[in-house]
């Protein structure tokens, strides 16, 4: 399950986010999921919680953006869904695409740090 090193990763890069920022723990991680990036949401979920504990974000929650693959036809300039499996075919024009505006991102849109405590 690469979702695990997935979520590492978004554990690690969110904590030092927060750090930069002056911030001692986070409460939410946002992050955009392209269709075509070869992740499955619940098990990056699932991975999450196993990686964040111990850490900055032991009660953060992850909040997944999906983004649906897009792909462009220059011949028709026409904008399309491409679906599952992936098919760069233009439905308008009936021609081969290779351009694909969207679907394999996969990144940290958003670190929302934990309110600072209080002092005594």
């Amino acid at each position: 399950m690469h979702e695990l090193s997935i979520a590492t990763a978004i554990v690690e890069q969110a904590g030092e986010f927060a750090r930069r920022d002056g911030a001692d723990a986070v409460t939410a991680v946002t992050v955009r999921v392209g269709e075509l990036a070869g992740v499955v949401p619940d098990a990056l979920r699932f991975a999450f919680e196993v990686a964040r504990d111990g850490t900055a974000l032991a009660g953060a929650r992850l909040e997944i953006e999906h983004v649906p693959a897009r792909g462009y036809c220059d011949g028709c300039a026409e904008e399309f869904a491409v679906g599952m499996p992936p098919l760069f075919w233009c439905p308008r024009c009936d021609r081969p695409c290779a351009e694909l505006r969207s679907g394999r991102e996969l990144e940290i849109t958003g670190v929302e740090p934990a309110p600072a405590a209080a002092p005594p």
